[in-house]
């Protein structure tokens, strides 16, 4: 196919190794995960790329002035919550950068073989149409499956009615 991105074969023994990483890294830090509800997710203050300088700077403040922290924040929470805030930052960026990498080849990848089984499908449809033996019946199988045709059934369906 003109243009492709994606050539290069990704041996099944990568992707076994790299399942069994991530595997590897979920069993890592299974015990310190906090997992949150989507309400969760959607009402707590979060800390992005513009606050994290606020929140370093507030904390080393907080550190050098301890006369002015209140009785009720806890240091020692803030400490730990900072220290694995910005630890995992820094991990998180890079399986961002990993995700992004991955998605875009498997949206490649997955493009590429869409393209190609719409040229396998439409050289069977002349085919069928020409009776080529055997074209008919991979015609009709494949007819079932390609997307849009519950639409088109469909909208048969209701115009016959």
């Amino acid at each position: 196919m003109k243009n492709d991105k994606h050539v290069d074969a990704i041996p099944q023994v990568a992707l076994t190794q790299a399942q069994t990483k991530i595997d590897e890294i979920k069993l890592v830090l299974s015990s310190c995960m906090v997992p949150l509800t989507p309400t969760e997710r959607r009402d707590i203050p979060k800390m992005g790329e513009k606050t994290l300088m606020f929140v370093e700077k507030a904390h080393d403040f907080a550190h050098q002035n301890p006369n002015l922290v209140p009785a009720y924040l806890d240091m020692d929470a803030f400490d730990v919550d900072f220290e694995d805030a910005h630890g995992l930052w820094a991990l998180v960026n890079s399986i961002r950068q990993l995700y992004e990498n991955l998605s875009d080849t498997e949206m490649a990848a997955g493009s590429e073989a869409y393209q190609a089984a719409l040229v396998f499908y439409n050289s069977v449809k002349v085919a069928a149409a020409q009776d080529v033996p055997g074209a008919k019946a991979i015609y009709e199988e494949l007819k079932t499956r390609f997307p849009g045709s519950s639409r088109r059934k469909n909208a048969e369906t209701e115009t016959a009615s």
